[in-house]
């Protein structure tokens, strides 16, 4: 498609969030924007290529906060694991990745969420001991090649998880000790040489892909790698994603590390900022999310991996009021399972009942859906661009079939979306005027063939991560009972929890 081609999508209801309401509308899409959104029957220059949308539901592409795209490899491999123990497994879940393998994994990432209706992601994917820039121009190219858009940033740290957690590693026996110790971090100026290559190479058209940057989590990272990341970030206008204060056992190290919480610390270092989006942010404060708020910054709000690794529900409600961004996100496929961001959706909006009895302050749908578009664009750093259907936004949408039996009857679309759609309606999927899932069908690669390599990678992997495997069963109980004593320790909110 050139910039002076149109298309004219007919036939379809239109979704007005805020007014649960779908009337016909006909959208006029010129290159990769939408042109005007008119009343049916309305007037398209010559020669437009019409879209059938009859009986269909058009709504804004769902947008992925927070994705892991190596996750997808590693899908249902664990059951019974909070955080602690999914990071005690990920040098086996996620180790002896090659090139190929981070494409392959990113490229099935990005494949299932087309497959479910998001359009774009922020995936921070994790390569060890370092990321390349060939490491992060494959994660990058197996997007641009499925077509949807994505932010993608290399988790980055300069200390291990056993280094992190105070006092675990002088948990373990001597055996086991000596066996952890022996793997080590990067040192964090090699990470940082590494990152600023990466931007200074990026080949990818950034209105589809660009880079951000994600110092993984604050326990994980020194205050120079912390500032450091920081500063280029600033320099080079880009993003950065960092996991916060996801579980009650980072929040408890974050007191004894740092005498105050991780955000507190992070605001300290001067890290917090627009550009900043925190992922999970379960065990925030008042303080904490008045400190977010105020430098303008975002949260990806994983409600489904929240809730799989029992690490608490995180209060929306308290940062919405607040004014604090909040985007949705499925977290990655090793610790939530899927890319559905439907699923997210609908998480968030029971999970914020958990909370409180009072139903006034549970999220309605509208907030929901707004958040895992328009609040997700923004973390981003693609609001004003995508998470609408309106005159200007690019023209990413879904169509969603209404003889699909979640919409039989058709009553309420707003809700129906949050309380009934499992993706089983998505029909086709637009990502700037192209169609890349169209009648169920995939378009830009061959969905065979990546299952025969996935299978082919995936039995390949289980040899060679067998000892990591094996090394990360021996730790399990001593990691889990270790966290578990954390965790019954005192802190100052609680979320309903009981612990």
């Amino acid at each position: 498609m050139t910039d002076l081609d149109f298309q004219i999508v007919r036939g379809g209801r239109l979704l007005d969030i805020a007014g649960h309401s779908a009337d016909p509308k006909d959208i006029l899409i010129e290159g990769d924007s939408i042109r005007e959104i008119g009343e049916p029957g309305m007037a398209a220059p010559d020669g437009a290529r019409e879209v059938d949308a009859a009986r269909r539901l058009i709504m804004s592409g769902l947008i992925n906060a927070h994705t892991h795209g190596h996750g997808s490899l590693a899908k249902g491999l664990g059951d019974r694991w909070t955080l602690e123990l999914l990071l005690n497994a990920g040098p086996w879940i996620s180790g002896s990745r090659s090139l190929d393998d981070l494409h392959l994994s990113a490229r099935l990432n990005a494949a299932e969420m087309i497959r479910k209706g998001c359009t774009a992601a922020y995936d921070l994917y994790a390569e060890f001991p370092l990321p390349t820039a060939e490491g992060m121009a494959a994660v990058a190219r197996a997007y641009a090649e499925v077509g949807m858009r994505a932010v993608v940033a290399p988790m980055m740290a300069d200390r291990l998880f056993f280094e992190a957690i105070p006092g675990l590693m002088d948990a373990l026996p001597s055996g086991l000790r000596k066996r952890v110790e022996q793997v080590k971090a990067a040192p964090y100026r090699e990470s940082l040489a590494a990152a600023r290559a990466m931007i200074h190479g990026w080949s990818f058209d950034r209105s589809r892909v660009r880079p951000a940057l994600a110092p993984t989590i604050p326990l994980h990272c020194s205050d120079d790698f912390i500032t450091a990341c920081g500063d280029l970030a600033a320099d080079e206008d880009i993003g950065l994603h960092m996991h916060l204060a996801e579980s009650k056992i980072q929040a408890v190290s974050g007191i004894k590390r740092y005498g105050k919480t991780l955000t507190a610390h992070l605001d300290e270092l001067g890290f917090l900022g627009p550009h900043f989006t925190g992922a999970h942010s379960v065990w925030l404060d008042s303080d904490d999310i008045k400190r977010m708020a105020d430098n303008g910054a975002s949260v990806a709000h994983n409600p489904g991996s929240n809730l799989r690794l029992g690490s608490g529900v995180a209060p929306v409600r308290d940062m919405l009021v607040a004014g604090l961004n909040v985007g949705i996100g499925t977290d990655g496929s090793n610790c939530s399972d899927n890319q559905n961001m439907f699923d997210a959706t609908r998480i968030a909006s029971f999970a914020s009942r958990i909370r409180t009895p009072d139903y006034t302050a549970w999220l309605s749908t509208e907030e929901v859906l707004m958040a895992a578009t328009v609040g997700s664009a923004r973390t981003l750093g693609m609001d004003g661009e995508i998470g609408r259907i309106e005159v200007g936004y690019k023209a990413d949408m879904l169509f969603l079939d209404l003889d699909n039996i979640n919409f039989v009857p058709f009553n309420d679309p707003t809700n129906q979306i949050v309380h009934s759609e499992d993706s089983s309606a998505v029909s086709s999927v637009m990502v700037g005027g192209r169609m890349l899932l169209d009648e169920g069908r995939f378009t830009t690669f061959d969905y065979g063939k990546l299952m025969t390599d996935v299978e082919a990678a995936v039995e390949r992997l289980r040899g060679a991560t067998a000892e990591m495997r094996e090394l990360s069963l021996a730790l399990e109980d001593h990691v889990g009972h270790y966290c578990v004593g954390l965790a019954r320790q005192p802190y100052h909110i609680q979320h309903g929890l009981g612990w």
